[in-house]
């Protein structure tokens, strides 16, 4: 038989979905694991929200929409992005999709042609790296360390840049590391977009959750320049706790909207009609129970940051928004924990659930090969007991 396609060949399974399909597996064989790996909020979608769904089922809203999304949800979304980032744009610039990741996939459709470069900071959300490839690009991995935050310099942006530079992935806040890039962090970073005339793809899916009264600055409210260079993406699965109604959303210009619509109208067609009808509930209905989650999120991290940090061996520095946590192991390589030896954080990570019963994921993935990332998106008890088994893990 002929060889299949390269590009797909080459794609590679996503580490944070592996690590929770095998914890997933111990809790269905009836081992008492805590998970702490895929990224997703421990909070039911609020009330109104799945009203307005059983709404549109009872009144027939079941059929095909536009490819692009809805216009009563395009406009919800313009109302949202005007009162949370002072963004002004037309129903015609929205286009919706099958969640935020597919949302980052359309743009690069819409922007990266094969051999085309993007630049990619490090450390980095997994499936970034590989729909780059997806698409035939190249990926031009740029590392920020803890020691800086886990944020890249403008500097370091320009030095990156070649004349095959399509684009740049920008995520803030930050999964895995949770940081925040400031306003003027972000403007000496666009002020390079514009003189070296790159696009950004801007993904602000966790833009509601954020910590220590830190406000949340979008890309594309850095000028117009910026805004005709900018997808923005963004999504109801993280602030409204709707991972599983699958609906992101992009802005862009209309040039670019246009593109992103026909390649929808040809690959998958239009999201649900449903989950579009309830995240129009979501984005203009009342937003205190995002409020809500936002404060036990808070909390959480607050406890877990102070928990990790009194342990010996490991430590992380305190993010800033998300829902996560970067832990520093690299005092744990080289040991011998349980009888395993530990020579990288997927060592630590196998570990961990196999003799602590507590579910992390390795960051090897994620351009950070001595961290592992905890998600704090479930509850206090559980965080408490995954705190403790952390600690007697670590005794050996």
């Amino acid at each position: 038989m002929k060889e299949l396609a390269q590009i797909a060949s080459a794609v590679q399974a996503s580490s944070t979905m592996a690590i929770d399909s095998l914890a997933k597996q111990m809790k269905a064989d009836g081992i008492d694991v805590v998970g702490f790996g895929a990224g997703e909020p421990d909070f039911n979608t609020p009330d109104h929200i799945k009203a307005a769904a059983d709404k549109a089922i009872a009144d027939n809203v079941t059929r095909y929409t536009p490819a692009s999304g809805t216009v009563a949800l395009k406009e919800a979304v313009c109302k949202r992005m005007q009162e949370d980032c002072g963004l002004t744009y037309k129903p015609s610039q929205v286009v919706i999709s099958s969640g935020a990741k597919h949302c980052v996939y359309i743009a690069l459709r819409a922007l990266v042609d094969p051999g085309d470069e993007v630049i990619l900071p490090a450390p980095f959300w997994v499936s970034y790296l590989e729909l780059i490839k997806m698409v035939g690009g190249k990926p031009v991995v740029v590392t920020a360390g803890e020691a800086a935050g886990f944020k890249m310099t403008a500097e370091q942006l320009a030095a990156a840049i070649t004349p095959r530079t399509k684009a740049l992935i920008l995520n803030n806040p930050s999964n895995p590391t949770g940081m925040v890039y400031s306003k003027e962090e972000l403007e000496a970073i666009a002020k390079v977009c514009v003189e070296k005339d790159i696009y950004v793809i801007s993904d602000e899916i966790y833009y509601g959750l954020l910590y220590d009264g830190v406000k949340s600055v979008s890309f594309a409210s850095l000028g117009d320049e910026v805004k005709e260079r900018t997808i923005l993406i963004n999504g109801v699965s993280k602030s409204y706790a709707m991972t599983g109604w699958r609906i992101g959303y992009l802005l862009s210009s209309e040039k670019i909207a246009k593109v992103m619509a026909n390649f929808l109208s040809h690959s998958t067609g239009s999201p649900s009609s449903v989950s579009q009808a309830a995240s129009v509930a979501a984005l203009t209905g009342p937003q205190d129970c995002v409020e809500e989650m936002r404060q036990a999120f808070e909390a959480r991290r607050n406890y877990i940051v102070e928990r990790v940090n009194a342990m010996d061996g490991v430590s992380c520095i305190k993010p800033e928004g998300a829902f996560y946590i970067m832990m520093n192991i690299e005092k744990q390589l080289g040991r011998t924990i349980h009888g395993e030896t530990i020579s990288s954080s997927d060592d630590f990570s196998a570990a961990l659930l196999k003799h602590g019963l507590v579910a992390t994921v390795p960051c090897s993935g994620f351009g950070a090969p001595n961290f592992v990332r905890w998600s704090y998106a479930t509850s206090m008890d559980n965080i408490k007991t995954g705190m403790d088994r952390l600690e007697e893990f670590l005794k050996g």
